[in-house]
């Protein structure tokens, strides 16, 4: 089965129109990623307490649940974006891909969150580091300082 058989492809338009629930989607899923990364520090840092305190174990086995809750809550926010036909590319910078076509090849809507709009695109074996300006009315916008090469 063909990948455009599987998930929907997305217009600029329609991947604008997507924007608002995977824009709630992705601050969700970078606000858990962050928590997630402070426990993973702080059950670090309790490991090497525990091995001279026994009694850090137990707050040490709660970090752990609080790690696999935040863990399952991330999961099911991805499945959330994929049910909308979009992938979660990094769960820290909330950076999500929409599946489009352009002049006939499949490629990626690129967005980030923080963003205004899907304004950027790159092709399915690129990253967001190659993500280009997508013309707009026969003019390309402006680009800015770190995004990916011209188209």
């Amino acid at each position: 089965m063909t990948r455009a058989a599987t998930k929907p492809t997305f217009s600029v338009a329609e991947a604008n129109r997507t924007l608002p629930l995977v824009r709630a989607i992705a601050q969700d899923i970078v606000a858990e990623f962050t928590r997630l990364k402070e426990i993973g520090r702080d059950r670090r840092a309790l490991e090497v307490e525990a091995a001279a305190n026994p009694l850090a174990r137990p707050r040490m086995d709660a970090l752990k649940a609080d790690i696999d809750e935040g863990a399952n809550r991330i999961d099911a926010y991805i499945k959330e974006l994929s049910d909308l036909g979009v992938e979660l590319k990094d769960p820290e910078r909330g950076l999500v891909d929409f599946p489009s076509e352009r002049a006939g090849r499949a490629v990626w809507l690129c967005w980030k969150l923080g963003e205004d709009a899907v304004a950027h695109w790159h092709g399915m074996d690129e990253t967001f580091s190659d993500r280009r300006a997508i013309e707009v009315g026969g003019k390309r916008p402006e680009r800015r300082a770190g995004e990916g090469p011209a188209a």
